[in-house]
């Protein structure tokens, strides 16, 4: 026979509440501060300013737009500035993997300096790194006097601008590509050695689509850097109209013409290509992740 426990009273007591569960404290604010402050953070620094470009752009209507946007001494400064920092970024990527690749899986004399002369560009302020640049290539500087004689001219040409821009970007993927490759166990390799794979079949399929995520996002990098840089670049391009004009110093001298219906218009055109351009390789980042299982869903 069961019987229930009785208080003194002769009552049954009432059964206890189940505890409520703690609250779990968490360092920053919940989601509604946290996400209001982001925003708006983002929109006084970003958003706010490159509306403004816009706005001030569409207010003097399509026709000027355009003109300003597409006369042949623009265009000229849109295929050079877009085209060389491709290209920059491009060439750094192969380079920048080579070095990165030396740094993280070799040891030699005088690696710790190496490594610490690749944030050299970053520490170094642009019209600086020009004028060394343009001391270094100019027909009489160190290397320019002995390429003169082959013919080749680097100095106040658009090869100069490559050079300078080659010179700024690469940073970005070495330091975006060594942490991975430091991640990355050799045991993989040594795996596919031992199912028969060559070296280059190891790297092609095994390491090569687990670096290519880290690669696109330095190249994205590189190229968002060179397409906007000019202190580094307006030293050694020698700024010849239709020949080595970037487009940002197209940008600086319509400002210094009170030209800003011609200054917003170039910067629009600016913006909405790189932002598209970078659009385009995070999506192709997003997707390479997802294909080969990097972003923690498989």
């Amino acid at each position: 026979m069961n019987t229930a426990t009785l208080s003194p009273t002769g009552a049954t007591p009432p059964a206890s509440a189940p505890a409520k569960p703690r609250k779990r404290r968490r360092v920053l604010p919940g989601l509604g501060p946290t996400l209001g402050y982001t925003l708006f953070y983002l929109s006084v620094l970003v958003l706010i300013p490159l509306a403004a470009v816009f706005l001030k752009s569409a207010g003097h209507g399509w026709e000027s737009f355009w003109e300003a946007a597409t006369a042949p001494r623009v265009l000229a400064s849109y295929r050079l500035s877009f085209g060389a920092a491709l290209l920059a970024a491009g060439i750094n990527v192969v380079f920048g993997f080579i070095l990165a690749w030396c740094l993280v899986r070799y040891n030699f004399p005088g690696k710790k300096l190496v490594d610490a002369l690749i944030d050299l560009p970053f520490a170094l302020p642009t019209a600086v790194a020009g004028i060394a640049l343009t001391a270094l290539y100019a027909p009489n500087g160190w290397m320019g006097q002995w390429l003169e004689p082959l013919g080749i001219k680097v100095a106040f040409t658009p090869l100069g601008v490559l050079v300078a821009l080659i010179f700024i970007g690469l940073p970005f993927i070495v330091r975006t590509v060594q942490p991975v490759l430091q991640d990355l166990d050799t045991e993989l390799e040594e795996a596919a050695a031992s199912l028969g794979a060559h070296r280059w079949q190891a790297f092609r399929l095994v390491l090569l689509p687990m670096l290519a995520p880290a690669l696109l996002t330095g190249f994205a990098l590189a190229f968002a850097r060179a397409v906007g840089e000019y202190g580094s670049v307006i030293f050694i391009a020698g700024n010849m109209p239709m020949v080595s004009e970037i487009t940002p110093l197209m940008i600086i001298s319509k400002l210094e013409q009170y030209d800003y219906v011609g200054a917003t218009a170039i910067a629009t055109v600016m913006l909405v290509f790189s932002f598209t351009l970078l659009l385009g390789i995070n999506a192709l980042q997003a997707w390479s992740a997802r294909r080969n299982g990097l972003d923690g869903k498989k």
